[in-house]
């Protein structure tokens, strides 16, 4: 096989993964959209007589039909881990992106020289795996900050005190070393790998590796991850603001210190939000 024909079949084969990577993410977002669209049906207020009510002096109507608290089953659960490993996926699949059109190119290679290496798709699993895992912990955070009353019935902060606090420790986060630390794992993908034993071509390997992947930006944005408890957990522009910020941290020159900007803008935010 000629070097122009490798190309070829290494451009189609990255251009297969690419719109793989697109499909994933434009189906989970078009999910994320739907949800937000519906979510005041979604999320029923509990049942109550409303009968004679309109009549009664200084009872407000609009306010007895804002969405409120329904308790926790374990379907309500379910629902709720599925919303954030939905969303996480359509957040961090195009800043993975870059890492698993790696791996899709190496596995290529090394299956036009007859060695055995497993389709890139494990170690994609691998990174969501990790990003679901996250979901299950933001899940819980959510059923623990409604019981204490830190979240409206829409899943965004009602109380300042609650969100600047969270918009400070998100600010400080940025300039921690376990933050850099994290960033620059995933900002070097080759680096990473090498610095981890390789490519690795068997399944446990290629998840193991993925998963290892996720687990660094895990490390490196859950702060950020949890400013959707401050900005609302189902609105659509914050959710794209994160997304679009969690890759321009791992894709522009000078991430270091876009990053520290960033925290001083939150810090600043969040002392703002105290103040008021």
């Amino acid at each position: 096989m000629n070097d122009g024909t490798l190309n070829a079949i290494l451009t189609r084969e990255r251009v297969v993964v690419a719109a793989a990577l697109a499909a994933i993410t434009l189906l989970a977002w078009a999910y994320v959209l739907w949800l937000a669209a519906h979510m005041n049906t979604l999320m029923p207020a509990p049942a109550m007589d409303m009968s004679g009510m309109g009549d009664m002096p200084g009872m407000d109507m609009s306010a007895m039909m804002q969405p409120a608290f329904v308790a926790w089953t374990l379907p309500h659960f379910l629902f709720m881990f599925g919303m954030w490993a939905v969303m996480m996926v359509g957040m961090m699949t195009p800043s993975a992106a870059p890492m698993i059109l790696i791996y899709a190119q190496v596995a290529h290679q090394a299956a036009t020289l007859g060695k055995s290496f497993v389709s890139s798709a494990w170690f994609a699993s691998g990174y969501l795996l990790a990003w679901t895992a996250f979901a299950l912990l933001a899940t819980l955070a959510q059923w623990g900050l409604e019981r204490a009353a830190l979240l409206s019935p829409m899943m965004a902060s009602s109380s300042h005190i609650f969100g600047g606090v969270v918009l400070i420790a998100a600010g400080l986060f940025q300039w921690t070393p376990v933050k850099q630390a994290c960033l620059a794992h995933c900002r070097a993908p080759l680096s990473f790998v090498q610095q981890h034993g390789g490519f690795k071509p068997d399944i446990s390997g290629a998840l193991r590796l993925g998963a290892l992947h996720g687990a660094y930006c895990v490390g490196c944005c859950w702060a950020l991850m949890a400013l959707l408890f401050v900005g609302g957990v189902m609105n659509v522009l914050w959710i794209a603001g994160l997304m679009i910020f969690v890759l321009a941290e791992k894709i522009i020159p000078g991430a270091r210190y876009f990053s520290r900007i960033a925290g001083l803008i939150a810090i600043a935010a969040g002392a703002w939000m105290l103040l008021h």
